[in-house]
């Protein structure tokens, strides 16, 4: 089964930075500066978190992606410019509003990865609930040997999927990860070879619309909070979740369709 995209229109068609189309249930957005590595500058930030809280009704599942030869090289250093430390705070917290959207945002998000997945490339690509990553890819942190430190959320998310360790290793000598390297370190949950991560992807997204919505909202809603509590807090908010799932009336369809055998069982894909 194929997916027939069409171009998004109303404020989705405005954001020139971006290419997003739709197919259905399946939206697909493309970081679209491939001669600047897709670099991320502010109005690039701005329109991400526009697109992130402006999708049609109808989008289940996200797919990310960059143009060109790489998927983010992270902050365009040529756009950086002298701020106080007032004005710092406020630029990071702009990001921190965009990678909000998309992690805490209606729907599930898979990002494709290829090439550079630095700096606030990674930065973004952990915001995303799923990661398939090419042949190509490798994974940078370089702030520390620029001077600086992440500002888009990374310290909060890049630890969860491969350790403080290995992210401050990255960040105090510059190392880099490949893409076996980060399969093996959590920061993929996918590993293809070149030119295959968008059908996978795409595959992944037909399988997650499929699911029930407020199951979907559940995963990536309650998992990551119920992460941050105490785990007597978050066992109880995970009653609280299931509880709300399964009196959801599709929900009970499904559990319907699978007692009586119209559902498949658990096997290897």
């Amino acid at each position: 089964m194929t997916l027939d995209f069409i171009p998004a229109g109303g404020t989705l068609a405005t954001l020139d930075l971006l290419r997003v189309e739709l197919s259905g249930p399946v939206a697909h957005l493309r970081l679209a500066r491939p001669g600047k590595r897709n670099a991320l500058n502010d109005k690039l930030v701005r329109q991400l978190h526009t697109a992130f809280v402006h999708w049609p009704a109808e989008v289940r599942v996200v797919v990310i992606s960059g143009e060109g030869a790489h998927f983010c090289a992270g902050l365009d250093l040529s756009e950086l410019a002298e701020r106080s430390t007032f004005e710092g705070v406020a630029h990071s917290r702009m990001w921190h509003a965009a990678m909000d959207a998309i992690q805490f945002g209606p729907v599930p998000v898979v990002a494709v990865l290829h090439g550079a997945v630095v700096g606030g490339g990674l930065e973004l690509a952990s915001a995303c609930h799923l990661r398939v990553a090419e042949a190509s890819t490798f994974y940078g942190l370089p702030e520390g040997q620029r001077g600086l430190f992440v500002g888009g959320g990374g310290s909060a998310r890049v630890p969860r999927l491969l350790g403080v360790a290995r992210m401050t290793d990255m960040m105090l000598t510059g190392r880099v990860f490949d893409a076996d390297e980060g399969q093996a370190l959590g920061l993929s949950n996918y590993r293809v070879g070149d030119g295959e991560g968008l059908a996978r992807a795409f595959a992944l997204a037909r399988k997650i619309a499929s699911n029930s919505p407020l199951s979907n909202f559940a995963v990536t809603q309650a998992l990551p909070r119920i992460a941050d509590l105490a785990q007597s807090d978050g066992l109880f908010v995970e009653s609280l979740m299931a509880a709300i799932a399964q009196g959801d009336e599709g929900a009970k369809r499904r559990m319907r369709d699978f007692l009586e055998g119209r559902a498949g069982k658990v096997g290897k894909p």
